[in-house]
């Protein structure tokens, strides 16, 4: 939005220009509010994927060889 710093900072006695200023940086607030979801939507998103991960590595990891298989059923090719 165009507005340089030291033009944020003069101030003004116009009414017209000052309703606009706000309306201007309430757009602005809108934006980096809505940004700011969407980043913690990605975070938690990350997060919960990270757990995900972690549960299936340390339930992988819990298993014991031939686990899997009904019992009376054995692979042939390991007897």
């Amino acid at each position: 939005m165009g507005l340089p710093l030291a033009g944020l900072m003069a101030p003004t006695l116009i009414p017209d220009e000052i309703e606009r200023r706000i309306a201007e940086l309430k757009s602005v607030e809108n934006w980096l509010n809505m940004n700011l979801n969407v980043l913690r939507l990605t975070i938690q998103g990350l997060e919960l994927q990270k757990a995900s991960l972690a549960a299936l590595q340390g339930a992988a990891g819990n298993t014991t060889p031939g686990a899997s298989e009904p019992a009376g059923r054995e692979d042939p090719s390991k007897k």
